[in-house]
């Protein structure tokens, strides 16, 4: 599938939940949210159907997103299920790593997820300061991401990523900590602009912190960072390697990289049943209708092309963008 801009779509990231144990201020700030009624929200079996029309349409990768995907039971089986699609290449997941290490019959949730097929995680990882990651996340639960991490190291996945949200007069005193903590743990540390997709609060100039100030106040501590322009991870991060090492880090910067959109690869499902074929604007499609009307295979692979067609060429977030649903409805 191609859109009209160049775009070959071969990603799909599929919210399977809303719901999530935690309360990041930049996704779901706790008041005022209301969760889906669970007859609005797509079964495994429906989301695998979409899976595996989108797989014959040239969807390669899925990343199964929430919320919180771990809480959904049942989610190594439905991962388990997506691998047995065929011309599905890579399953990834992104959590926040509360519940890697959750046992079950004395296997963690994350070997069940790499027995499942699953090769990539990605954790968010805003702070190792106890303090400050309740305070960002609404939750006192930094020694469980930490023992998540440590399953999901032990675990075996092939690529384990740590994003860390910037943002002013909190991630600049985080730099070190993470990098060395990265690097420690051999993991790979991305370092993530916010984006008014709940919020335009998080634009304002006490919060926001661009990838580009980011880098610089790195460099105080690392020396010039040496640009790796030919290292790529499946998306629009940039990367770097810490001179004198062997460690990379990337920055994902939507709101300063005027060239952000051009590699699009992506649609997203929510877990409402909407496709999405962008993030940052509010062209939504209703999918969930078409999949409970008895829609044939052909129908549904139409629909998926149509949507694929509006696929915007930018996204909307630097004119003034009006957030319509939280990110926790959106998926991460």
């Amino acid at each position: 599938m191609e859109d009209a801009f160049g775009h070959r779509i071969s990603y799909l990231r599929v919210s399977i939940t809303d719901r999530c144990n935690e309360r990041c201020r930049y996704c779901m700030p706790e008041e005022e949210q209301a969760w889906f009624p669970k007859d609005e929200v797509l079964s495994y079996e429906e989301m695998l159907r979409v899976i595996r029309v989108g797989a014959g349409l040239g969807i390669r990768k899925v990343r199964v997103t929430g919320g919180e995907p771990l809480t959904r039971p049942g989610v190594a089986d439905f991962c388990a299920s997506i691998n047995e699609i065929a011309g599905i290449e890579e399953i990834g997941i992104s959590t926040n790593g509360t519940l890697l290490s959750k046992q079950e019959n004395g296997v963690s949730m994350a070997a069940r997820l790499v027995k499942a097929g699953v090769r990539s995680a990605n954790v968010s990882l805003d702070s190792l300061d106890g303090g400050t990651y309740q305070r960002s996340t609404g939750r006192d639960l930094l020694p469980k991401v930490m023992e998540g991490i440590d399953a999901a190291i032990d675990a075996g996945f092939r690529s384990i990523r740590l994003n860390c949200v910037l943002m002013k007069n909190q991630t600049e005193r985080e730099f070190v900590p993470l990098m060395n903590y990265a690097w420690e743990k051999g993991l790979l540390l991305r370092f993530i602009e916010l984006m008014p997709v709940s919020t335009q609060e998080v634009l304002k100039e006490d919060h926001f912190l661009a990838t580009g100030l980011a880098r610089q106040l790195i460099e105080q501590h690392t020396g010039p960072l040496v640009p790796l322009p030919n290292f790529k991870t499946n998306g629009p991060a940039m990367y770097y390697a810490v001179p004198g090492t062997e460690q990379k880090i990337g920055f994902i910067g939507a709101m300063t990289n005027l060239h952000f959109c051009e590699s699009c690869n992506k649609l997203r499902l929510t877990s409402d049943g909407k496709l999405r074929p962008c993030l940052g604007s509010w062209l939504e499609f209703d999918l969930r209708s078409v999949l409970r009307s008895g829609c044939t295979d052909a129908e549904l692979a139409d629909f998926i092309h149509h949507v694929v067609a509006r696929k915007p060429k930018e996204h909307d977030f630097r004119d003034n963008y009006q957030p319509n649903r939280r990110m926790i409805a959106i998926g991460g």
